[in-house]
């Protein structure tokens, strides 16, 4: 079930007509103290550890009136509990970004990835600017350049919440509109 942390319009923040948002896996705490373990050996700007997640699909500023849209593919995603194994530290190039690599993307995680486009596009909402390619990871460090080759401890994440979560560009905080245990 939707646990909905401000469910419609009224509720987001005060001038968001149009809210950035994206779907998300939202890692626990013992999963969240290891990637913050990972960030403090590598070079750059770290990302607080309370924004680390693994985005499934940036939506980009959406009109307010689509939120109860969104809330409902969030609750009928079929997707259940899935175990990510990152196991190394990889480098975006172009953006300056370091991040948790995954040894082998879980199938569950391509299958819910994949729901959360179909849904999306179904219901004539698909992200206008999606990437080619999924590259699933959490982002650890910005103004990174490449990580060095690190002897790092393995994180295994049994990924059971997705979110929905509003970005705001200006302070670059993010604030959870509504959660769903996976089970």
């Amino acid at each position: 079930m939707i646990a909905n942390r401000r469910n419609d319009r009224k509720n987001l923040s005060p001038d968001s007509h149009f809210p950035r948002l994206f779907y998300a896996l939202w890692p626990d705490a013992a999963t969240r103290a290891a990637l913050a373990a990972w960030q403090a050996r590598l070079p750059g700007k770290p990302v607080r550890a309370d924004k680390l997640h693994l985005t499934l699909a940036f939506l980009g500023q959406r009109p307010a009136g689509e939120l109860p849209a969104l809330l409902g593919i969030l609750e009928q995603l079929p997707a259940r509990p899935m175990r990510l194994a990152f196991d190394h530290a990889s480098h975006f190039p172009k953006l300056a970004l370091a991040w948790a690599a995954l040894a082998q993307p879980s199938p569950a995680l391509l299958d819910v990835r994949a729901a959360c486009m179909q849904a999306l596009a179904g219901q004539g909402l698909a992200p206008r600017f999606e990437h080619d390619r999924f590259t699933p990871h959490v982002t650890l460090v910005r103004q990174a350049p490449p990580p060095p080759v690190l002897d790092l401890a393995p994180i295994v994440w049994q990924a059971d919440e997705l979110v929905l979560v509003e970005s705001f560009k200006s302070s670059g905080d993010y604030r959870i509109v509504a959660s769903r245990k996976l089970v």
